[in-house]
């Protein structure tokens, strides 16, 4: 059981977990333009059906995306691996035709970049890593994850833990989609380990999130097993503050579940009290 859970009747644990599931894929697929909305994703998640009127692909992205947080509670006392890595990333692949310049469940064998605004208003490209340094800067990233998941991190070292990870494992860009799905499922596990809830994106921070990602990344450059995964930690601060008012809206939920639960608690103390006088 998931610490955050621990005092909470089962049924209650169990519709904190889907509000969880829900609001975490709801976000990070529409994070990645997907036009499904929150209540959306609740009802193909829950009954298993499809919304009219909408593509396939972005139901794919919601069953895949749900799958791979199941895949993450499921291995949370195990060590990460790169196989875990692969696996999740298969997860959420919705593209299942065979092309080995877009592999499925395996590292990018192309280069990638994106183009993003700096702050004198001009267009650069940022170059993530080279895929003949993937797998080398990829260990250093799982070494560094299974260090951060061996501890018991307090909220404010669990948010640092979250920001350091997920600005790794974009700025390397280890496969050729997907990987600001997986960032934001990856990073979640050093929390979920240390009894805390995971961090959720909204959609509606897109702008922010994606122009502290790239003025990270610019400073920085490209990534190379010689300069490690993180070579200027202390430029993480920005997104470290993101991350925390971020967190808000899952701690806010955990919180509405223990209200609850001391709701009930109180209601069956007084019917037995009131039982006991009878």
């Amino acid at each position: 059981m998931l610490q955050f859970l621990q005092g909470l009747d089962t049924d209650i644990q169990i519709s904190t977990l889907k509000q969880i599931r829900n609001l975490w894929t709801h976000t990070s697929t529409a994070l990645e333009g997907n036009t499904l909305s929150l209540g959306d994703t609740k009802f193909i998640l829950d009954e298993g059906l499809t919304i009219s009127g909408k593509p396939l692909k972005e139901h794919q992205e919601i069953y895949g995306h749900a799958s791979a947080i199941e895949l993450i509670y499921q291995n949370l006392n195990q060590a990460f691996t790169a196989e875990s890595c692969f696996q999740l990333h298969l997860a959420i692949q919705t593209d299942r035709v065979t092309d080995i310049y877009k592999p499925n469940g395996a590292w990018k064998v192309e280069m990638n970049g994106t183009y993003a605004v700096n702050k004198k208003n001009q267009q650069v490209f940022i170059e993530y890593a080279h895929p003949l340094h993937t797998e080398k800067l990829m260990a250093l990233f799982i070494e560094e994850l299974n260090s951060l998941c061996k501890q018991t991190l307090n909220l404010k070292d669990g948010i640092k833990a979250y920001a350091k990870i997920h600005m790794g494992f974009v700025h390397i860009h280890p496969f050729w989609d997907g990987n600001g799905r997986l960032a934001r499922l990856i990073a979640n596990i050093p929390l979920l380990k240390s009894g805390l809830p995971p961090i959720v994106i909204s959609q509606d921070e897109r702008q922010q999130y994606i122009k502290i990602l790239a003025d990270y990344q610019l400073k920085v450059g490209q990534l190379t097993p010689d300069s490690g995964v993180w070579p200027k930690t202390k430029l993480l601060t920005d997104f470290e503050q993101f991350c925390d008012r971020s967190h808000k809206e899952t701690r806010e939920l955990i919180e509405g579940a223990k209200k609850l639960q001391e709701q009930r608690n109180k209601g069956t103390k007084e019917q037995r009290n009131k039982g006991t006088k009878e």
